[in-house]
């Protein structure tokens, strides 16, 4: 019950400051740089994943399973509290944005500005859903369906899901990159597709195939999957009006994340279940894919779009 209560806590923090963090960045940046800049809040969150994953590698590596299901599996929640102090050091220096003072002092009402925000809160579902439903599928829930199929610790799949977020953390920021040179909504259409056409053989390789094959799975969806969500940032910020910016994409965002992405692993257990199909959750991801492309297709670039209005 303790441990369900923090993991509420967190998510609750979580979902006013990363979004929050999203638009500081976006906002600090020039029209020329946003997406590379906004990147940094989307590579924070895949070091603490490699954090995450390599602590357990290394807790399931060291110790027996008698001592990791007693005692073990509570060191990387402690060992955690050294990054909290660390975090609120750093926002000590942390001051507000130009835009984020403009907007602190118009508080316009919270239903009204959500009723508003209709169509952008709409887009954030398109932008955002796939992504991060492929992600959590990826090197969430491929990995302790493996774990758990090998009655062990499973220690070869988290090393080899470490190593792969690695990559997911250098395409971050590449992703970025490219979008402030060819447009964030043409990259995204095209990471979408990408990430679509691939779910199906990667994930025949992470179920079924040896922990090489398990490893190129993952590999094969952690560049697009990376790339979109290092410039995800800047799109859904660029499409929020001023007023409301933080208030409506945090809501937009963090309910897309918990729709989509939070309830992957469970969705995916469902429809192989109930469908009998092992590569169900596939035609899930390209479904979520299909909607996404629906949404984005008539949006407009939104690279040189100004923040303060």
């Amino acid at each position: 019950m303790l441990l369900v209560t923090m993991r509420l806590i967190q998510g609750f923090s979580l979902g006013g400051e990363f979004t929050g963090s999203m638009v500081y960045t976006t906002e600090k940046a020039s029209p020329l740089t946003r997406g590379i800049v906004s990147s940094s809040t989307a590579v924070g969150t895949t070091l603490g994943f490699i954090l995450g994953s390599g602590s357990a590698w290394l807790v399931n590596a060291w110790l027996s399973t008698e001592e990791v299901s007693t005692w073990g599996w509570r060191v990387p929640f402690v060992a955690s509290v050294s990054l909290c102090i660390a975090g609120w050091f750093i926002r000590r220096g942390i001051t507000e944005t130009a835009e984020g003072l403009k907007a602190a002092a118009a508080r316009p009402p919270l239903l009204s500005s959500l009723a508003s925000d209709w169509l952008p809160i709409v887009q954030t579902f398109g932008v955002v859903a796939m992504t991060n439903a492929a992600y959590y599928l990826t090197f969430t829930y491929t990995v302790e369906r493996r774990k758990s199929l090998t009655g062990e610790g499973g220690e070869a799949f988290l090393l080899a899901n470490t190593l792969s977020l690695m990559m997911v953390l250098m395409s971050k920021p590449l992703g970025g990159w490219v979008s402030d040179r060819v447009g964030r909504r043409r990259l995204m259409l095209l990471l979408t597709v990408a990430t679509m056409s691939l779910v199906h053989p990667a994930l025949r390789w992470m179920l079924f195939g040896s922990t090489a094959q398990f490893t190129h799975g993952q590999l094969l969806l952690a560049v697009p999957i990376g790339m979109a969500l290092g410039m995800q940032g800047a799109m859904v910020v660029e499409i929020f009006p001023l007023r409301t910016r933080v208030t409506s994409m945090s809501f937009a965002y963090s309910v897309t994340l918990a729709l989509a992405g939070g309830t992957a692993p469970l969705v995916s257990t469902y429809l192989i279940e109930r469908l009998h199909q092992p590569l169900a959750p596939a035609y899930h991801i390209m479904v979520l894919g299909a909607l996404g492309l629906a949404l984005m297709s008539p949006m407009k670039e939104t690279n040189q779009r100004p923040l303060d209005v």
